[in-house]
């Protein structure tokens, strides 16, 4: 069996719980890590998936652990067990807990049952324990034990909570490195799918194939793979007897993890299935192409990221004027949101040790701030991320244009922008589905760098790769 691995040094975890120490200044801070989920029965369970925050502060991608913080003294403690024989006998994995804690950088190691006395210990001496939102259920009730407090009431503590965004959101230069190792997987993972891209393959097989790249090189894939005909859906996963006909769009958003330190890749193509677009197909792939280049160029330190959407949906509209679907002033037609009848979603995300990277703790808190409020219109409300871009932040860019059906039909009936949208000519677009071009773009201090080795984008390109 091979030695367990973190990703970085003791040193590396050590210092980033030195800097989240001071600038929550006091308390104690308690990090739990993910526990196993049964599946079905207690023995039977999912595939372990670390905690974000409890994996950058300690480095263990293993389940059953806790971490606390002394916000005083930068101090530190790993909770867990040893292996008994029976662990050794079924799992194979020997490591002792002091071994872990000496991965982590931890000052020491203590029983898992030990946490709640150290918890009550800070309380009773009035001192504040600091946690963060919690998103599992066997969370919520581990931190209610601790806090005293009724499950429902657990919203994580403001302070700790500003403080891990801050800190997570900037990546370092070994951060990058392992988002590139992601981004290596991941590209192999789309260029199998594009290959794949043929008439008679059924969506479950290629998403098989895509997991099957992750997974001979010890990883899986960073969230649910997205394939699917109907790339109007926006997070439609493989369907059970859905099958590729020719002239058909395949969506594929998919990304493996590194796999030591777990970071996340994710990106999207569209290939169309047999070899080559339509030529409606053709103008709507490129009028979204445009608006990701452009968006991508616009990427810069202190431009908020809500300008950038805006400046991808004013480009997309240009393309879809072009095309006859939509009519006007491309400003003035975003400026009133006509355009999210297409441009249905925001332009993307932070991306991290999470592929929404810090979501759990709340999305207005990790995208949005005093300066940028989240909008109420439809569609422009799903933008996950606003605020101004900081060197070190790395995003998706990942526009697109959809022809939903539903959709089409409420506002057709309503008449809803019809002074920029033809509904008439919209007709004839109906079953083409949707287009998303994904990147992950670094901020870097003078611009931006696109990450990983590059997956072909331009249409030609895509289709040499379905053809062979």
């Amino acid at each position: 069996m091979s030695q367990p691995q973190s990703a970085f040094s003791p040193e590396t975890y050590s210092a980033r719980r030195r800097a989240l120490a001071g600038a929550v200044g006091d308390g104690l801070i308690v990090l739990p890590g993910n526990a196993a989920a049964p599946m079905n029965y207690a023995a039977n369970v999912y595939s372990f998936r670390q905690d974000g925050s409890f994996l950058y502060y300690a480095g263990l991608d293993e389940p059953g652990l806790a971490l606390t913080i002394d916000a005083a003294t930068g101090e530190s403690t790993l909770y867990g067990y040893d292996p008994t024989m029976d662990d050794v006998v079924w799992e194979g994995h020997a490591e002792s807990l002091a071994s872990r804690a000496g991965r982590a950088g931890a000052d020491r190691a203590a029983p898992a049952d030990a946490l709640a006395g150290d918890a009550a210990a800070a309380r009773r001496a009035g001192r504040a324990v600091h946690v963060l939102p919690p998103y599992r259920g066997d969370t919520r009730l581990l931190l209610a034990g601790l806090l005293n407090a009724p499950t429902g009431e657990l919203p994580g503590s403001p302070a700790l909570i500003d403080a891990v965004i801050a800190q997570r959101l900037v990546k370092s230069d070994d951060e990058v490195a392992e988002l590139e190792v992601a981004l290596d997987l991941t590209a192999q993972m789309h260029l199998a799918a594009m290959r794949l891209a043929q008439p008679g393959r059924t969506e479950f097989e290629v998403a098989a194939a895509l997991e099957e790249v992750a997974g001979a090189a010890g990883s899986y894939p960073s969230f649910p793979i997205i394939l699917t005909r109907k790339g109007e859906v926006l997070h439609g996963q493989p369907r059970l007897g859905a099958t590729f006909e020719a002239g058909d769009l395949m969506l594929t958003d998919a990304g493996a993890v590194s796999p030591v330190g777990r970071y996340a890749g994710d990106i999207t193509r569209v290939s169309p299935v047999g070899g080559r677009f339509s030529e409606r197909q053709r103008g709507v792939y490129d009028a979204v192409l445009r608006g990701q280049m452009a968006a991508i160029d616009a990427v810069r330190p202190g431009v908020p990221f809500r300008e950038v959407h805006d400046l991808t949906a004013q480009i997309m509209v240009e393309g879809l004027v072009d095309l006859g679907v939509m009519r006007g002033d491309p400003a003035e037609a975003v400026a009133a949101g006509a355009h999210t009848l297409f441009f249905v979603h925001g332009l993307g995300h932070a991306l991290g040790l999470d592929v929404h990277d810090c979501e759990a703790l709340g999305e207005d808190r990790v995208g949005y701030d005093e300066e940028f409020k989240r909008s109420t219109e439809f569609g422009t409300r799903f933008l996950r991320f606003a605020r101004r871009l900081k060197p070190g932040y790395v995003m998706t860019v990942e526009p697109g244009l959809y022809f939903i059906d539903p959709l089409i039909d409420q506002w057709k009936a309503a008449g809803t922008h019809a002074a920029f949208i033809d509904y008439d000519e919209i007709e004839h677009w109906r079953g083409l589905g949707g287009v998303r071009i994904e990147d992950d773009v670094l901020v870097t201090e003078t611009g931006v760098r696109v990450l990983g080795p590059g997956i072909p984008k331009v249409a030609s390109e895509v289709e040499m790769v379905v053809t062979g």
